[in-house]
């Protein structure tokens, strides 16, 4: 059995997509991390404003989750990420235990 390590990962859904759309890309990522490991937290931020235009956007949804992952499912998390439109910005930390 593959070691499992955890993680979180925010990501930011562009605000040019109404909210049910930005909801449904969250629920594909967070589907995606359930299929490959188990999540523990979901924290939906909502709209904010972003620190710094992001493609002449001045706003985002926020979405925060907390996981449990094998260590080779990042990087094909992110590679799905940046591939995908509507993902502004995206950041994975591994959570020190």
């Amino acid at each position: 059995m593959e070691k499992m390590g955890k993680y979180e990962t925010v990501f930011i859904v562009s605000c040019e997509l109404d909210e049910e759309a930005a909801k449904a890309l969250s629920e594909k990522f967070q589907g995606m991390i359930a299929e490959h490991g188990t999540i523990d937290q979901v924290t939906d931020w909502g709209k904010k404003r972003l620190a710094y235009p992001i493609n002449d956007l001045e706003e985002g949804y926020y979405t925060l989750v907390n996981y449990h992952a094998p260590a080779e499912f990042i990087a094909e998390l992110e590679r799905v990420f940046k591939i995908t439109d509507g993902i502004l910005r995206f950041l994975t930390v591994r959570d020190g235990e």
